[in-house]
């Protein structure tokens, strides 16, 4: 394995110096986009968009500054890594400014902030989603399993899986869903799959932070509301018998959650 030397920190500064400089030309980008949303209204929808692509972008950056400074440095880049996990909740952010942060939000809520990116096609929608469902997963790996942001990351991962879903116009996606003839067909089915993976990993994830670490109430209820979205959307696309699974799974959470409540194991 390599070992620090002055020679290898002054390669590792090199090498990570245009990632560096290209994470610094986005963060000025977005204080000039910030001004001019203040002072323009309009296409505010597009704008955080391509503020949440950019912030895709800052978290890979600083994840390569890691991965050179284990190679080098034979060390992890801590800082790196921690300013890698806030940009990727910029970016979730960003996206939550357009199309909320509601877990089971109804599908007829979202209508009016879709509308503001009817132009944006699905195929770009599931493009974003898909690079940041990657750079999550690359900052989790980076991180290693014996880290202190462990439970964090069931956070990271249900906000991700929220945005996700309520990213796609499902009014127009249950009926691409079921036509083959639809230019948005295969696009549709790859998206909705990954929805349902999500959406299934997040009530995992909150269940198990429940049980194993926080045994906090808000943990146990979003749980159960990832699983009323899965529900919620494996009606809409035809699959009731699951749907049904899901909803009896559901309900024996609940029925755990108020045993722990009552007994004052919950908090």
């Amino acid at each position: 394995m390599a070992k620090m030397t002055s020679e290898s920190r002054e390669t590792f500064e090199a090498r990570s110096e245009p990632y560096k400089k290209m994470i610094d030309d986005i963060l000025d980008r977005e204080k000039s986009m910030l001004v001019f949303i203040q002072k323009d209204s309009s296409g505010v929808a597009y704008k955080r968009l391509i503020l949440c692509e950019d912030f895709i972008g800052v978290a890979t950056y600083y994840i390569t500054i890691n991965n050179l400074s284990v190679e080098l440095l034979n060390t992890k880049n801590n800082d790196a890594l921690n300013d890698a996990r806030k940009a990727l909740y910029k970016a979730i952010i960003y996206l939550e400014d357009i199309v909320s942060n509601v877990i089971d939000v109804q599908y007829s809520e979202l209508e009016d902030r879709l509308a503001e990116i009817s132009n944006t096609p699905l195929s770009k929608r599931y493009y974003i989603v898909r690079k940041l469902g990657l750079a999550i997963h690359l900052l989790i790996d980076a991180f290693g399993d014996n880290t202190k942001w462990k439970w964090s990351f069931v956070e990271l991962q249900g906000r991700f899986a929220t945005v996700a879903k309520n990213l796609i116009d499902m009014k127009k996606g249950s009926k691409d869903f079921f036509d083959p003839n639809s230019s948005d067909y295969d696009d549709t089915v790859m998206y909705i799959r990954l929805i349902k993976k999500l959406l299934d990993q997040s009530a995992t994830g909150y269940r198990d932070r429940y049980e194993l670490s926080t045994h906090r109430i808000d943990d146990m209820r979003n749980a159960i509301n990832y699983l009323v979205a899965l529900r919620r959307l494996l009606i809409v696309i035809g699959n009731p018998e699951e749907g049904e699974e899901v909803k009896k799974k559901a309900l024996v959470w609940k029925d755990k959650l108020d045993a722990d409540q009552k007994s004052g194991a919950a908090r």
